[in-house]
């Protein structure tokens, strides 16, 4: 698999902005929704190019769900943006009974996921968001780790209906993928014979250069996109486990529920094998830039390769 580690020259925003508004170009019936967050995911300039496909509910999430649900059942196909903790948190029972138990459709985009919140604080930094959406029956729940990766799993979500739960940051540090990249499966980025490290959003990158610490140790690590978070793509997993033998999950999120707890029940059920996760633990947010916070929660590649290490040295 070749891939790019280079700096982004779209945000995440951006991307988010761009196909909403080329799928609604197309589709009349395609809603964009905010909750007063607008400027949050660049879409406060769809007002005037969609005026009659645009909603701005006020700070209202969980009407925002239950107008959405509404809407779909007269053939509209909203899109539901705000902060990653609104959306789950604030609005989960009207997501769970109005939208999932209905069995009806919508994508549901979560920003500002964990650490990036930055200033945002505490309350603003979930770190909970993919366990709640896991735990909704029937519910896709996917983490984006580059720009041409969201606009594909935005596009997956509106093709294939049903709650698609699609968690990301506003902004994007690094492009990963081209626009030729197939994303049906989770992206093995580096092969590697000693560990598995499976990883998703932001994660990504950081460890794609633990595998670099690791290889000056003599240790070949190899690495997984695991944006698929549900259904997780086990297929892929297993296949590299079964290879290396040890696994490091490395998330964005708190180790409870998340890509960590869904790499590990696959793994329980299918080939058991040693899991480190590095991720939050008991802890909320807090106020801070980015780079900090994932010093301050070990979301860092340094703590990648020190717990593989560990683990391939044990």
């Amino acid at each position: 698999m070749t891939f790019i580690l280079e700096k982004a020259e779209k945000e995440m925003r951006q991307a988010y902005a761009e196909t909403i508004y080329h799928l609604a170009k197309q589709d009349p019936d395609v809603i964009v929704m905010e909750a007063d967050l607008s400027s949050a995911m660049s879409t406060g300039s769809l007002k005037d190019k969609l005026p009659n496909q645009y909603v701005n509910i006020g700070i209202m999430e969980a009407n925002m769900m239950s107008l959405a649900a509404g809407l779909n059942v007269t053939g509209r196909k909203p899109f539901i943006h705000s902060f990653g903790q609104f959306l789950t948190r604030r609005a989960f029972d009207q997501l769970f009974v109005s939208l999932a138990y209905a069995q009806l459709s919508a994508v549901l985009v979560g920003s500002d996921a964990g650490v990036t919140a930055e200033h945002n604080g505490g309350t603003h930094m979930t770190f909970e968001d993919m366990g709640l959406m896991r735990l909704v029956p029937k519910a896709h729940v996917y983490e984006a780790s580059d720009p041409t990766q969201l606009a594909y799993l935005l596009e997956k979500g509106y093709k294939e209906g049903g709650v698609h739960y699609i968690r990301t940051i506003r902004k994007s540090p690094v492009k990963l993928y081209d626009e030729q990249t197939n994303f049906e499966k989770a992206q093995v980025l580096r092969e590697g014979t000693d560990v598995t490290l499976v990883a998703s959003g932001m994660m990504v990158a950081e460890a794609l250069k633990a595998a670099d610490l690791l290889a000056k140790e003599g240790i070949e690590a190899e690495v997984i996109d695991m944006f698929y978070i549900k259904p997780l793509d086990s297929e892929t997993l297993l296949r590299s486990v079964r290879k290396t033998g040890k696994v490091v999950t490395a998330e964005n999120h708190n180790v409870i529920s998340g890509l960590g707890s869904a790499v590990s029940e696959c793994l329980a059920e299918n080939y058991p094998a040693p899991v480190r996760r590095v991720g939050v633990r008991e802890q909320f947010g807090q106020v801070g830039v980015t780079p900090y916070l994932q010093e301050f929660y070990g979301l860092t590649a340094e703590n990648i390769a020190k717990e593989a290490g560990n683990l391939v040295n044990k």
